[in-house]
């Protein structure tokens, strides 16, 4: 695994997940218990929580990495 580790995530920032060829935008909106993560979709607004992504394993292609305002 490439990228930042799930424990250097931060509230208020944006990232990119790559997961099985999957590409998801989002900021972080709150933290959970037990590592988790309240998100929003960057494209679609769509709530849900970190865990939920990667709840089925990682990708040879898994990364995470933060996306920085141009």
């Amino acid at each position: 695994m490439a990228g930042l580790h799930l424990d250097v995530l931060r509230v208020g920032k944006k990232y990119r997940l790559t997961n099985f060829g999957e590409q998801h935008e989002f900021i972080i909106e709150a933290t959970l218990p037990e590592g988790d993560f309240r998100v929003k979709d960057l494209n679609t607004l769509e709530p849900y929580n970190l865990k939920e992504l990667i709840a089925y394993g990682h990708g040879k292609d898994y990364i995470i990495e933060e996306l920085y305002a141009e």
